[in-house]
């Protein structure tokens, strides 16, 4: 009796100490959105626990993503709608590589000059975790929400602590989901979507289904069957069999994942590719009949310092893996974990085989055999990154909407409240590979075009339904059709809409308002004086 009284009072105990354990803000998230706003929180003179689900802060910067998307395409120049902590970031970065004053004078030039803005994973893991370790900032690692019922802990519309996994439970008067998941939104029973609206939904055109898919469409026949010419054999591996649907209608298919690799051809670092467990070549017998079609295979290119690539997939075929990562945004984390594996899996088999399959020409092989991943990058995971690039997963679906309307350049939908500015392209990569006239066909993929214009990012589009929760925001799964969040999920905008979301939660609290009722102006004032950019003159 006495050993189970004194068990008893110390999970008591404990339980109180957790209890106690309060924060003005909390940040479940250490992506870019994360970081950002855990750092403005705590510049502002709030206390603030940032809680990671995996081993890293940083989000896609330490995960491969080092170009940046700034600067990058022939057609537009976005550095202009860089301010904030995201420029601070990159002057950071520019420090770690000794090129200040080349960084500087870009700046002050105007200059178009994509290799200032670049980096290699592991230079902007350094850079993130010192920045962040300047500010009294509680960093917890492994921190996941609890898939539980019990994960959020609301009174009304009002949040007030959130459970993990591990048992752990954090209170705060203001809370960020600056997941790409949206978990946090999720458990607090905000409203949220996943997949591709149809086009009625908020009058759109680029939006569901879509007719016609022509970028990143193949650039040659393709023939997409187990035996050539007989769909009564079935389909190759990466194709699925179905039909196209009716254009422009709503699905929940959402648009490929891969990883944004980091090779090296440098053989003092150098990691040979390697059979995966369970590898089997008939897996790439698409990439096969694509090179017999005439067709030329990608293959890696120095891109990143010090001669890396940050290879992603945004070619006809690729390691994009079309088709298969439906089940992650809503899945649980066993099954998030099963489609990370899946595609680890097949890109490390596929890289596998272009460098040594025989069925591949000799002049892909010599091209692939040259590269291979790097030993001073994911150094805990083999040189593999350690997360996939969640391209989208679910949105906030608030009272005010980001859509197409907002991107067009003729006749945009006026912004009244900008907290940053998204400058990029509608960017959506295709959600599957289907049969289409007797040959293998990517549908989905939205990007560029001349229609399109910089835009003013909403404060009404981080903030969810008064009716549903009134001290949450996100700055990463931003109120936005499908084909909008596409102009959105950049690293360098997140990191914008995540200073706004921690200058947002800071006045919440000051002001002892809900985060719906912060004062425009007022919020508008404090973003200008830390140098964001809300608005393109």
């Amino acid at each position: 009796m006495r050993r189970t009284f004194l068990v008893v009072s110390l999970l008591f105990v404990h339980g109180l100490t957790l209890a106690q354990k309060t924060y003005d803000v909390v940040v479940y998230g250490g992506t870019s959105g994360g970081f950002t706003a855990a750092i403005q929180v705590a510049r502002m003179g709030k206390s603030v626990a940032l809680l990671e689900p995996t081993k890293h802060i940083g989000g896609m910067n330490v995960e491969g993503l080092g170009g940046t998307d700034i600067d990058n395409h022939p057609n537009f120049q976005n550095s202009p709608a860089v301010g904030g902590l995201a420029l601070e970031f990159y002057r950071r970065i520019a420090q770690a590589y000794n090129r200040q004053a080349a960084f500087e004078q870009t700046l002050t030039s105007g200059r178009k000059d994509p290799k200032q803005w670049r980096f290699e994973p592991h230079v902007a893991q350094s850079v993130i975790d010192k920045w962040v370790s300047e500010y009294p900032i509680d960093v917890l690692l492994d921190h996941r929400l609890s898939e539980g019922p019990n994960a959020v802990q609301k009174k009304g519309t009002v949040m007030q602590a959130i459970q993990l996994e591990n048992g752990r439970t954090f209170w705060a008067q203001v809370f960020i989901d600056a997941t790409i998941e949206g978990d946090l939104l999720h458990a607090a029973g905000v409203s949220t979507v996943v997949g591709r609206e149809a086009n009625a939904t908020y009058g759109e055109t680029k939006n569901g289904i879509r007719a016609v898919t022509d970028h990143a469409q193949f650039a040659v026949r393709v023939d997409p069957y187990q035996r050539p010419g007989d769909p009564t054999s079935g389909v190759i591996p990466t194709v699925q069999n179905e039909p196209l649907g009716t254009p422009g209608a709503a699905d929940r298919r959402i648009q490929a994942y891969c990883f944004r690799m980091c090779l090296t051809r440098d053989s003092t670092n150098r990691i040979s590719f390697t059979k995966p467990d369970g590898y089997d070549p008939k897996q790439y017998e698409i990439y096969v009949r694509y090179e017999q079609a005439g067709g030329k295979l990608y293959r890696p290119a120095s891109t990143i310092p010090n001669g890396k690539t940050d290879l992603g997939a945004w070619h006809d075929l690729s390691h994009n893996l079309y088709g298969t990562n439906h089940a992650y945004p809503g899945g649980t984390q066993a099954t998030r974990q099963r489609v990370l594996q899946q595609h680890r899996t097949f890109t490390q088999g596929l890289f596998y085989f272009l460098a040594n399959d025989p069925s591949v020409s000799l002049d892909t092989r010599r091209a692939w055999q040259q590269w291979g991943l790097c030993r001073d990058e994911f150094q805990d995971n083999d040189g593999w990154p350690r997360q996939f690039y969640v391209r989208d997963a679910r949105r906030m679906v608030s009272d005010y909407v980001i859509t197409e309307h907002h991107v067009r350049r003729e006749n945009p939908t006026p912004v009244d409240d900008p907290v940053a500015v998204a400058f990029w392209p509608p960017d959506v990569h295709s959600v599957r590979r289907i049969v289409r006239d007797g040959a293998a066909y990517n549908e989905g993929f939205v990007f560029g075009g001349d229609s399109w214009r910089p835009f003013g990012i909403s404060y009404r589009a981080l903030v969810p339904k008064a009716s549903e929760c009134t001290n949450l925001l996100t700055p990463t799964c931003p109120s936005s059709s499908h084909i909008a969040y596409g102009t959105i999920r950049i690293e360098f905008t997140f990191m914008a809409l995540g200073q706004a979301c921690g200058t947002a939660a800071v006045l919440a609290i000051d002001g002892h308002k809900p985060v719906q009722q912060v004062p425009y102006q007022t919020l508008r004032e404090r973003l200008l004086k830390d140098e964001q950019v809300i608005r393109l003159l």
